[in-house]
């Protein structure tokens, strides 16, 4: 109807020839030239992995599950069996991006050896399983719960004012949020993991000290593992944060699509997944605490809540 109004119905055609059309029109077409570049390459190369990793077969002997023998002073060593490496999940599926932590079953007056000897016995993700993780947190109410959470902030804040306000600039703000969380698992948790053949789960740490363990969280942005279980440098991290805030020019308005606005949205996934991954060190902790003191009442309505039980604090 804009069109309509500048040039009548006659010469439409002829607008929208207009040099000035014709240059915006290039400009969107080398954009969107260059995501489908990125995405192609992508697509190529998880292709190769996918095939590559069809071909590596999982090794015959593994124990059935992990024991962690703690010394209560009784006298009697009480083995505490843990699905952490197990072909047997009965306890907790394989395909998850929660990891058992340890020190939920050892007693914190052991100390060194006498504490617990623990057999870990380390299986990576397939790469169909990282796409099921990829599914399952698309899917997840947390996801748009977040989303919507983050879109209202952005409203109230005044944040992308370009995309207006009312029922409308909301809604735009809630689709790119939206956007960004949707793209950026699909490329770090899912399509750089395979590629990369590293895994994108979090292991808490076996320390005991506060910082030492707050330490450990933070360098996991930097840090971490292989799927043959080494330690090696988070390239799916950086390599996700940065291709993802490089798709945010996609979509975002214009004047938030500078190369210092890209930056500083690279920067803010880093330490964004930083506090993330404190939040998974301490909130196994914050949740024993919070029920050893919460009231039996609230326990159970927590038991009844329709949310599954890896999508739990």
């Amino acid at each position: 109807m804009r069109m309509y109004g500048q040039c009548g119905m006659v010469w439409m055609s002829a607008c929208i020839n207009t040099p000035k059309s014709r240059e915006g029109r290039k400009r969107i077409h080398k954009m969107g030239r260059g995501t489908r570049g990125l995405l192609v390459s992508i697509s190529i190369a998880m292709m190769q992995s996918l095939a590559h990793a069809q071909r590596i077969s999982v090794p015959k002997e593994m124990p059935s599950a992990i024991s962690i023998t703690v010394d209560d002073g009784s006298g009697a060593n009480q083995p505490a069996p843990i699905q952490y490496g197990s072909l047997d999940q009965k306890a907790k599926p394989l395909c998850s991006l929660r990891v058992p932590d340890s020190s939920a079953s050892s007693s914190p007056n052991t100390k060194g050896a006498q504490a617990a000897e623990t057999v870990l016995t380390y299986r990576p993700l397939s790469p169909r399983c990282k796409f099921d993780l990829f599914l399952k947190q698309t899917y997840s109410p947390y996801t748009f719960a977040s989303a919507g959470f983050q879109a209202v902030w952005a409203d109230a804040t005044g944040r992308w004012p370009h995309y207006g306000e009312g029922a409308q600039g909301l809604a735009k703000r809630f689709g790119a949020t939206l956007a960004d969380t949707e793209s950026r698992r699909f490329i770090q948790t899912f399509a750089l993991s395979t590629i990369l053949h590293q895994d994108p789960r979090y292991f808490p740490s076996n320390r005991r000290a506060f910082i030492s363990r707050g330490w450990y969280a933070v360098t996991r942005v930097v840090v971490t593992r292989n799927d043959n279980g080494d330690g090696t440098f988070n390239s799916s991290e950086f390599l996700g944060a940065l291709f993802t805030s490089s798709l945010q020019n996609a979509y975002y308005p214009r004047p938030d699509r500078t190369l210092g606005d890209t930056l500083n949205r690279f920067a803010g996934a880093l330490s964004s997944d930083a506090i993330s991954d404190l939040l998974r060190e301490f909130t196994p902790d914050m949740k024993r605490l919070f029920r050893k003191h919460a009231p039996k009442k609230i326990r159970k309505i927590e038991e009844r809540l329709p949310i599954p039980e890896d999508e739990k604090p």
